[in-house]
């Protein structure tokens, strides 16, 4: 599982002109799921997302998680993290997961951080996302599991 996360000082997802998810400072992850990710690579996965830190200490740090800010997370199917894109003009995405496993691994993130963490909002898995963002810092990194 892939994940790019962004510090955001707020983001939302649109589909179709309507507003599916949105939230206020935390984080933006777009979400890649791989043919090879099992109960544990998600579950860590979950874990990083909110434990993962980037947000600054009262000395100016980032030694402060998702969870210790009790900021919001945006979570966004984007298959495309997983392409190959080592050789060629064009990438390839045989090492992304298929459409129904790609939904289930993502189904089950979503549920481990909802779980863990109450302020999770989505994209809608499938379909033409627009995705809108302020970056705070900027911050952004590549996590995966």
């Amino acid at each position: 599982m892939i994940a790019l996360i962004q510090r955001v000082t707020e983001a939302r997802v649109r589909v179709e002109g309507e507003t599916v998810g949105a939230i206020g400072p935390g984080l933006l992850a777009l979400v890649a799921v791989e043919p090879d990710d099992d109960e544990a690579r998600i579950a860590r996965m979950a874990e990083r997302l909110l434990g993962y830190r980037v947000f600054a200490d009262a000395a100016g740090k980032m030694n402060r998680s998702l969870a210790d800010t009790g900021g919001s997370l945006l979570l966004v199917s984007q298959f495309t993290l997983a392409a190959d894109t080592s050789s060629g003009m064009r990438p390839s995405f045989t090492s992304a997961a298929p459409p129904e496993a790609g939904r289930a691994g993502f189904d089950r993130l979503v549920a481990l951080c909802r779980q863990r963490h109450g302020r999770v909002e989505t994209g809608r898995f499938g379909a033409h996302m627009v995705v809108s963002l302020v970056n705070d810092g900027p911050v952004t990194f590549r996590l995966q599991s």
